[in-house]
């Protein structure tokens, strides 16, 4: 296989690159990133056709688009927050930039393009376990752009028969995941905090949940529809139904890093999704091979990789 894939120096790309020379050693992958979020050193000892650029540059899309396979789009701007801050950069990253890559995608002949979506999209729709069926009411910019994203993405298997397929990522997390930014995640946010004895803050009460996804299953499910090359008229859930609170997820990395956390708690954030759980039905029935990692086990491995990332 021959595959592009946008945003491969970020986290998730990162780990996907990796899985992709895993498991497709002789395959051909090119990483597009501008490296505003991704860093270089994720893609150390790989062997990779790295492009530093963005995906709002449309003639270098798709000079790298041509020939390939398949396009995995990963490169956006996250973070519910930043994008309250600044909702233009959001705009022109996630739905001018997505824009550009299924054009370049159409213009010079690849028919398959998986873009990466995210369950924000669900919004203040309060039914748990969501299912892609249901109502989608975005609460912040950054949502309403990933709505836009598969939105796009699903209209041109429509419009033009380019195969597509949308996943809604649900708070993907694993190592590789860094916390050393403002606009952090939550998990790696408070592993950090919990190894270095620092105090972790909570927005609210904390009863708040979330389906946590650990990246190599995520990454499993990208691989297995590239492979196929998985087309879908829907969009689909990247989760499996898992439904965690922050305390007992705090809790969870007490056990996996034996060290006991300071919390705090601050006012709401914004633009924050109140629950977040997939049913997991549609991503069983088209991804059959692809397992849950629990969420122990997936903590256990990211303290893990923070540790050794700390050692000199």
């Amino acid at each position: 296989m021959r595959v592009l894939v946008t945003g491969g120096a970020g986290f998730i790309g990162s780990n996907l690159v990796r899985h992709f020379k895993k498991n497709d050693p002789h395959g051909e992958v090119l990483v597009l990133d501008n490296l505003s979020t991704g860093r270089l050193d994720n893609l150390d000892g790989l062997d990779v056709d790295f492009t530093e650029g963005s995906i709002l540059d449309f003639d270098l899309l798709k000079s790298l688009a041509r020939g390939t396979d398949s396009i995995v789009h990963l490169a956006a701007l996250g973070s519910v927050p930043r994008s309250i801050a600044a909702p233009r950069p959001t705009h022109e990253t996630n739905i001018t930039g997505t824009l550009n890559v299924l054009e370049a995608a159409r213009e010079v002949g690849v028919d398959h393009v998986v873009v990466a979506s995210s369950s924000s999209v669900y919004g203040s729709n309060l039914a748990l376990p969501k299912s892609e069926f249901d109502w989608t009411r975005p609460m912040s910019p950054y949502a309403t752009s990933k709505l836009a994203t598969e939105s796009y993405a699903i209209a041109y298997n429509f419009s033009f028969g380019l195969k597509t397929l949308a996943f809604r990522f649900f708070n993907v997390y694993g190592p590789g995941q860094l916390a050393d930014h403002v606009y952090a995640a939550v998990i790696p946010k408070f592993i950090d905090a919990t190894l270095k004895g620092t105090g972790l803050t909570v927005h609210g009460d904390g009863l708040q949940s979330r389906d946590f996804t650990y990246v190599r299953t995520v990454c499993s499910a990208l691989f297995d529809a590239v492979a196929r090359k998985v087309n879908s008229l829907d969009p689909v859930n990247l989760a499996f139904g898992t439904n965690t609170t922050l305390l007992d997820l705090i809790s969870q990395i007490e056990v996996a890093s034996g060290k006991k956390a300071t919390v705090g708690h601050v006012g709401e954030r914004a633009g924050d999704v109140r629950a977040s759980q997939s049913d997991g039905v549609r991503l069983k029935e088209l991804f059959p091979s692809v397992l849950p990692t629990p969420l122990a086990t997936g903590l256990e491995e990211t303290v893990a990789w923070f540790n050794n990332k700390s050692r000199p």
